[in-house]
């Protein structure tokens, strides 16, 4: 009778997550492929709906400097300058195609990317780590496209701004793949910035900064983010700017409030625990004994083997 082969044991995983080095690159190719993999898939729905994606990205541009507006709202403009969404190139649609695909690829993906970089990095972290660590991630979202969507509604009146500095009697080109970029780089940088509060409350649980110093930032961090309104919205509007610089504050103010609690709680934290540095106090109160028992006498001589007792 042939015996079948053992069952090979399957491995035990450390509890705190460690492994040789070739396991390490091993799940790091394994994590890279499923996410490379994911972007792709999203690449491939993204270019189904390329098209739509175009409209969507040039909409507010159009709306606002674009040519094809009526000749009424264009006299309003101080010189009627307006502009023409082009290309250029045989190969230039088939480009962009690839790049817009791609971009919303990575965009429809990341939470499978997202996801994959948190469980490689998971295993070494400790327990509150990852509680901490799992709520950053889920806040950041919210934060980074509530920066987009401004970014968004504030793009047309920065390009109407822009676009006055067209000479007159002159029309505008704007290639199409350039507009994209600007685009792309004005929700990369509204998105990041609205992230600033969530580094602020990473620093404070980590205990690198204090609630109290940074609310003593308060004054230059107004101002700092004032200027980098001004400078990110490129028009005169002041209401523009304060679009832009308002939800950042505020965001700023919570992120002290909350940081200040959480001081005040980790100081309650700190207080009810004994100091490791301080001798405890010994309790000296006599305590009643009990009886004892009566300790059996040593055997005889007699008892022992060959004159050995049992120790010897």
């Amino acid at each position: 009778m042939r015996k079948s082969a053992p069952k090979k044991r399957a491995k035990e995983k450390d509890p705190e997550g460690r492994m040789p080095l070739v396991e390490h690159l091993r799940e790091l190719r394994n994590r890279l492929g499923k996410a490379v993999l994911a972007v792709v898939v999203g690449g491939i729905v993204a270019a189904v709906f390329y098209q739509d994606l175009i409209n969507f990205l040039t909409h507010p541009i159009q709306q606002s400097v674009g040519c094809a507006k009526p000749f009424t709202e264009l006299a309003k403009r101080s010189n009627g300058a307006c502009g023409n969404i082009t290309m250029s190139g045989l190969m230039g649609p088939f480009t962009l195609m690839i790049k817009v695909s791609l971009t919303g690829g990575v965009v429809l993906a990341s939470p499978v990317w997202l996801y994959q970089l948190w469980a490689f990095i998971a295993p070494g972290l400790h327990k509150h780590e990852k509680r901490y660590t799992l709520g950053f991630v889920a806040a950041g979202f919210p934060l980074f496209f509530a920066g987009a969507w401004f970014s968004y509604h504030v793009l047309p009146a920065a390009a109407s701004v822009l676009i006055d500095f067209t000479p007159q009697n002159a029309v505008n080109l704007l290639p199409l793949d350039e507009l994209l970029d600007l685009v792309t780089r004005m929700v990369i940088v509204f998105g990041l910035s609205f992230e600033l509060p969530l580094l602020l409350l990473m620093l404070n649980m980590s205990g690198m900064i204090s609630g109290r110093r940074m609310l003593g930032w308060w004054r230059g961090m107004v101002m700092g983010v004032t200027v980098f309104a001004a400078i990110a919205t490129p028009t005169v509007d002041p209401v523009s700017m304060l679009s832009l610089a308002a939800p950042i504050i505020l965001l700023y103010f919570l992120a002290v409030g909350f940081a200040l609690m959480n001081d005040r709680r980790r100081a309650q934290r700190a207080a009810a625990e004994p100091d490791p540095d301080e001798a405890s106090e010994l309790d000296l109160t006599p305590e009643d004994i009990a009886e004892v028992e009566a300790v059996p006498a040593p055997r005889a001589l007699s008892d022992r083997a060959h004159g050995y007792d049992d120790v010897t």
